[in-house]
């Protein structure tokens, strides 16, 4: 569901108030013990228009990350695939295969809250969005709200693991 909420640069919000909007849909992750991670894509106008948490075990599909399902839905709001002046807000640092799907759906920013140094794959182990040998690069802002956010992690973690 499309949050009514405006967001985004061009509305005057900040990136700290767009991974706070990530923040929330991470926490309905850990409601069906998926790890809570949450994404919104915000649209050249300032709207989200895309959103999603971490579905994997909720749907038993390992590319249900919330970074691919906020994309999606912004790409079907959008009705276009190419997601061209906006921007993805997530909680954690994108993996691998989302870093892909950033770079393939032209997604021109990504904004993101903790570092990832075991998978991540837009600074961390990995620079999918920068590298020079694909066609489209990735502007990146990471670490906003990294405390916040690395600590819901390791909260979810030391229930699970501990």
């Amino acid at each position: 569901m499309v949050s009514p909420h405006p967001v985004g640069r061009a509305a005057g919000f900040s990136d700290e108030e767009l991974v706070g909007l990530a923040l929330e849909r991470s926490q309905l992750a850990a409601l069906t013990g998926d790890v809570p991670v949450g994404a919104v894509v915000v649209g050249p106008d300032g709207d989200v228009i895309g959103e999603g948490c971490n579905a994997r075990e909720a749907w038993h599909d390992p590319t249900a990350h919330a970074e691919l399902l906020a994309i999606r839905q912004a790409a079907a709001a959008l009705g276009t695939w190419r997601l061209d002046g906006c921007t993805l807000a997530v909680t954690l640092e994108p993996c691998t295969m989302c870093a892909g799907a950033l770079v393939l759906a032209r997604v021109p920013r990504l904004v993101f809250g903790a570092w990832d140094p075991k998978a991540g794959a837009t600074g961390s182990l990995f620079d999918v969005v920068r590298d020079r040998r694909l066609n489209h690069r990735v502007e990146v802002v990471g670490g906003v709200r990294e405390e916040e956010c690395s600590a819901a992690l390791q909260a979810f973690f030391g229930q699970h693991r501990g």
